[in-house]
């Protein structure tokens, strides 16, 4: 009875190591995107993949045909969007993280930055993206859109003023 869970430990350990090896890296590109980090600095991402792949060796055994790539992808959008509730005053505020701004997607909101890596970089369908997250398909359409729109015409910051400098008439 020993060697038979120690066999199963066994085999689950190395299915799981190899579901890590050749996902792993997605995974943590995904993460990176989501926390708006730049892939050399990524503390954040890399915390969020750990607790990610945690949640998922520990359900290993239950996944019964279900993908690991996909209940993995989930709980990292439903933590990410967890810590942006509690951190930046909820998922759909219009608060923009400026923690990180040297990541492609620092100016999106959590919410955009959330619904943009899951339809365009992981190929979720709008369905299940809206599922996933609690809202209506239309709202991630046009969430989706709004993100897309403001990666394509970033919002300028004002120019900068020379002290003593006159302004011409108009």
């Amino acid at each position: 009875m020993r060697d038979r869970h120690a066999s199963q430990g066994a085999r689950r350990a190395r299915e799981f190591e190899a579901f890590v090896a050749g996902a792993g890296g997605r995974l943590l590109q995904t993460a990176t995107l989501l926390t708006a980090e730049t892939p050399d600095d990524n503390p954040r991402a890399r915390r969020l993949l750990t607790l990610a792949l945690a949640h998922t060796y520990a359900g290993w055994d239950r996944l019964r045909g279900e993908d690991p790539y996909d209940r993995t992808r989930q709980y990292l959008a439903t933590r990410f969007a967890h810590g942006a509730w509690h951190r930046y005053g909820g998922i759909g505020s219009g608060r923009r993280a400026r923690r990180h701004p040297a990541g492609a997607l620092a100016v999106l909101t959590p919410q955009e930055r959330l619904i943009l890596v899951l339809r365009l970089y992981e190929g979720v369908a709008e369905e299940q993206a809206a599922a996933l997250l609690g809202l209506p398909a239309e709202r991630v359409h046009a969430i989706c859109d709004r993100a897309t729109a403001t990666l394509l015409h970033p919002p300028r910051d004002p120019a900068p003023t020379v002290a003593g400098a006159k302004v011409a008439p108009s």
